[in-house]
């Protein structure tokens, strides 16, 4: 194919990324990472292709979705799918490490099918807090779920946190009468209830081979959430369910769950759902999921980010993942932080007031020479004075032209908060003047307050 033809385009399911879109990214991986370490995580970075054999029949349906490499070298990979199943890997590798609590930031390939608009790419990001270590029953659980809500807090967004159990869902499963070997394939087409109807959903359990009265005992539990408290006494209340040991061991670990979460002061910010199933087959216990808390107001979820994007973080217990690849087995809790999602909901609020372009948004000064007739731009001043502000920590730019335009420099400044603004006379006596943009009609007519060069730095700070 020769050049002219050439389609110039990002892969299906992936974006550039540039300047304001980059920074607003860049301040939720702070924001995450600076809740992580609060919790003491320690910061863990694995290739971005695994072996396929590790990363296989771990995903259940979606194992379909991993993107696999070409062999070279005698190994077969796979790009990773997730984070978890690679750290779980490392675990795996690591006999010395018994405890520890992990962090990772960084890319994930999925061969889906993408929906840039709603977050859903085929390569993003994925951010994981993990708790790995033999704990008292829960405690890790719910500190995880803390972190969710710290998180969140910290991010200025509702959530309400959507919990089950897995051996709560397969003992429900079991008293409606699903064989075992089923379970993993209709625990797969009951988490799609919060994404199509139940009619849709017991049709795709007919389809696997299920009965219609068994379809219909298992809508009568997996169509119920609620609070904590008031889910376990609908399930207690039953005594064909409290029978069977799974849902009953689910029951204990809830309730010891919802009194760590009263003491963390957290329990209004869960739901108790039991249609939550997680489609992936590691996880043995707690699951969770976050949604956005749906915004008030007509017509309001329709038009919201927040109503397109689904979950934007998930995770939950996975106590024999690690055991699969050693004879050591290490109990884990974990969650994953949907970034890009994350991403898609904060960029409108972030564009509310911004009239600014993507590369100047991301300074404090705008250093500029104005002058007459016989002006020569000032250029060595402009350096000296752009190079005073950065030794100060300071965010600064100037024009790259010997003799630039004065409406040239002022375009170039639109969305930087402050200019310094150079002139011959001014410079000899040695003083700079100090502008704030503003928006206002006399914007053109303000040259600023004429400062000392000595205050400048300090003057600068104050402003900012």
């Amino acid at each position: 194919m020769s050049r002219s033809t050439v389609q110039l385009k990002t892969p299906k399911g992936t974006r550039d990324w540039v300047g304001d879109d980059l920074l607003l990214r860049e301040k939720i991986f702070k924001t995450i990472t600076d809740v992580f370490k609060r919790h003491g995580g320690i910061p863990l970075d694995t290739p971005v292709f695994e072996i396929k054999e590790i990363l296989s029949e771990k995903y259940g349906e979606d194992s379909r979705l991993m993107y696999d490499l070409e062999d070279q070298g005698g190994e077969l990979c796979s790009l990773r799918f997730d984070l978890t199943v690679p750290f779980a890997r490392w675990l795996a590798m690591n006999g010395h490490v018994t405890h520890i609590k992990r962090y990772q930031i960084a890319k994930v390939y999925r061969r889906d099918q993408p929906a840039i608009a709603r977050g859903r790419l085929r390569e993003f990001h994925q951010c994981d807090f993990d708790i790995a270590g033999v704990y008292d029953p829960m405690v890790p659980d719910a500190e995880i779920l803390c972190v969710i809500t710290e998180v969140f807090e910290a991010l200025g967004l509702g959530i309400t946190i959507k919990i089950n159990h897995r051996r709560i869902l397969d003992g429900l499963f079991a008293v409606a009468g699903v064989p075992d070997d089923k379970i993993r394939s209709i625990s797969s087409a009951v988490d799609k209830l919060d994404k199509i109807s139940w009619d849709d959903v017991k049709k795709e359990m007919l389809e696997k081979g299920l009965s219609d009265e068994v379809a219909d005992q298992i809508g009568e539990y997996v169509r119920r959430s609620g609070n904590i408290n008031d889910m376990l006494e609908m399930l207690k209340s039953n005594e064909k369910l409290t029978s069977n040991k799974d849902v009953s061991a689910g029951i204990e670990d809830i309730s010891l769950l919802a009194s760590y979460l009263k003491a963390f002061g957290i329990v209004d910010t869960v739901s108790f759902d039991c249609s939550l199933a997680r489609g992936l087959d590691y996880y043995s216990g707690l699951i969770f999921e976050v949604i956005m808390q749906a915004p008030s107001g007509p017509g309001s979820q329709s038009k919201s980010p927040a109503s397109q994007v689904g979950s934007i973080a998930a995770g939950g217990r996975y106590d024999n993942l690690v055991g699969m690849y050693g004879k050591r087995p290490i109990p884990c809790a974990g969650i994953s932080f949907g970034v890009d999602r994350i991403y898609t909901i904060l960029k409108p609020s972030s564009e509310k007031d911004s009239k600014t372009s993507p590369v100047s948004r991301n300074l404090d000064v705008y250093v500029m020479a104005i002058g007459g007739k016989d002006f020569d731009g000032l250029l060595l001043e402009r350096m000296a004075v752009t190079r005073q502000l950065w030794k100060a920590g300071i965010r600064a730019e100037y024009m790259a032209k010997a003799k630039p335009k004065s409406l040239q420099q002022f375009k170039a400044a639109i969305g930087v908060p402050l200019a310094i603004i150079l002139g011959q006379e001014e410079l000899a006596a040695g003083q700079v003047r100090l502008k704030v943009f503003r928006s206002d009609a006399d914007e053109e007519k303000d040259m600023g307050q004429l400062i000392s060069r000595e205050s400048l730095v300090e003057e600068v700070q104050k402003l900012l």
